[in-house]
């Protein structure tokens, strides 16, 4: 499968003072503002971090659920979180946090399958900065 997705930003003025806009081929994100107030602070607005996050929780829970399947089962839930650390200048870690409802699959074989849905996860490997993952099979 070969496909190519688009997204665009545009910036006005300086790196403190200045702010843009970012948006989405889908519309998904329509002229969604960012600043260095969204990015730094609790203004709202999105920024860089929580799209990387958005998109590593968005990209692993569904890898997860294709591997599932090929273990014979059907998740009910799969809930993931991306915890994004940035510091000095660069995001440091991602910590996963995933908690998944998949009737009669093993817990033990739930967080192998995790494992490898974390490792093989086309946004996983993208980025270069290091992933942990919390998975917990809830019953």
């Amino acid at each position: 499968m070969k496909f190519t997705r688009k997204a665009s930003a545009l910036w006005k003025g300086s790196g403190k003072e200045g702010s843009g806009t970012l948006s989405s081929a889908s519309g998904v994100l329509d002229s969604t503002p960012y600043s260095f107030n969204t990015r730094f602070t609790d203004a709202k607005g999105t920024n860089p971090e929580e799209l990387v996050g958005a998109a590593l929780a968005g990209c692993f829970a569904m890898q997860l659920s294709f591997l599932i399947g090929e273990e014979g089962h059907t998740p009910d839930s799969l809930d993931v979180s991306a915890e994004v650390k940035f510091e000095d200048g660069a995001i440091t870690h991602i910590q996963l946090n995933l908690k998944g409802k998949v009737p009669g699959m093993d817990p033990a074989d739930f967080k192998k399958t995790a494992q490898k849905a974390k490792e093989v996860c086309p946004i996983s490997k993208l980025l270069d900065t290091e992933i942990t993952l919390d998975a917990q099979l809830i019953q």
